[in-house]
This record gives structure tokens, sequence and C-alpha cells, in this order.
């Protein structure tokens, strides 16, 4: 919202004549000239000051907003179909206010808990599976990006209500332009209480970064999935 401050204040006289006083009609040679009492008009001009106040905050806002729709929702899984819409409209408000050039942002590195995606199964997989939810209780789904181009996802969980697991992957980070980013996974990783083991192959997923600040990151898949990390 603009601010108004009348922060500037002149002082502008109004403008005065003269006129004759004296008891007979002037003559050449006797009149007396006598200036009215000068009266002076105050105008005041308000200087208007263009308050930035909302520019800089209102990124902050979207990032709290954007949150609290988020947060202790089990990545998104609880949220009704209406909700993530609203999810949506605010990442959508959320981009316009990207730095250019994502990929490059040192802001991306770090550790980042994954606390919104748009389709469940995209962070875990199978875990992440209407079935798989029922035997595996996802605690924390965690990608940590290391510079210059590692990535570790972690997700931990219980399974069956008692034992302790996880799945990890390691990748290799490639910048494919200004926003899009590619990583080649090595096979995964899991660990089911003293129990380790790796399976499957090599996986590849690109995500395009669409915002990203000391709080969060927001990330787009190739698939549409829509990604909100938060930094740990």
């Amino acid at each position: 919202m603009a601010a108004t401050s009348a922060s500037a204040f002149r002082l502008v006289p109004s403008s005065f004549g003269f006129r004759y006083h004296s008891n007979n009609p002037p003559t050449p040679k006797s009149f007396n000239l006598r200036f009215p009492p000068r009266h002076t008009s105050l105008f005041v001009s308000a200087s208007v000051s263009i308050s930035n106040t909302d520019i800089r905050t209102q990124p902050n806002d979207l990032v709290a907003s954007l949150l609290s729709k988020v947060v202790q929702t089990d990545g998104g899984v609880l949220l009704q179909k209406e909700e993530h819409k609203e999810v949506a409209e605010v990442v959508q408000e959320l981009q316009k206010y990207c730095v250019k050039e994502p990929v490059k942002c040192p802001l991306i590195f770090g550790e980042w808990d994954v606390v919104y995606c748009s389709q469940p199964t995209s962070p875990g997989g199978g875990y992440r599976s209407a079935l798989g939810r029922v035997f595996f209780k996802t605690k924390q789904m965690v990608q940590v990006v290391e510079a210059p181009d590692i990535v570790r996802n972690k997700v931990s969980f219980t399974a069956l209500g008692f034992l302790d697991g996880e799945v990890s992957l390691k990748g290799k980070l490639k910048a494919l332009d200004t926003e899009w980013i590619q990583v080649v996974f090595e096979a995964p990783e899991l660990k089911l209480g003293s129990w380790q083991a790796q399976y499957g192959g090599e996986s590849e997923v690109k995500l395009r970064i669409t915002y990203v600040d000391e709080k969060i990151r927001l990330g787009l898949g190739s698939r549409g999935s829509l990604f909100v990390f938060q930094r740990i």
C-alpha cells in the first residue's frame, strides 16, 4: 500500500496590490501611496512518497503463507484438492520474485526438508504410495545439495510401526540452463534396522528451480510435480 506523507511544506504568498488613500482626489503632485497589509495565504503542498515496504515484505508474506499451508501435512498427502489449488496459487505468485539464473545462486546449496509435493510418490517412490504409507510411516524427507554438484536424498520412516528405516540416494547435479537442473542418481540404498542393501539401478530427474531464498526453495519437476523445500 502506498504511504502518503506530508514530507514537504511551503508557504506560497498570495498576490497583493495597492490603493490610493486620501481625502482628496490625487493630483500628480499630492497623493499618498499606501500598501495594504500583506495577506499571506497558506497553501500546503504535500509530496507523495511511495513506500516500498510492501515490495520488500510481499515475498516474505507469501513464504509465510505458503509454509502455513504445507507444514504438518505429511508432505502434502493430507491436503484436499482445493487446498492443493491454494498452494499452487501462492507458488505461482511467489515465482514472480525469483532471482535471475537461480541455478547459479549459492542459496540452492544446503540441507532442505521436503515439506510438500503435489504428487505424494515423487519424493519417495513406492514408499509414499497409498499402499506404501500403510506399512511405512514417513518421518522425514531430506535433500542435501552440496557444492559444487552433489545431491543426496533421504527418506526416513518407521516400518510396521516399530522398525526404523531409510532409503537414500546420491546423485550428480548438472545445470541444463539458468533454471533447469538434471540429477542422475546411483542405485538407492535401503536400511531397515541393522540390515542394509543396495537395490535397483540408476535413475534420473529433471527439476526447474522457480524460487529460492534463505528459507525455502521451489521446484517444478519435468512431469509437473510441484515441490516445496524448507531450509533446515
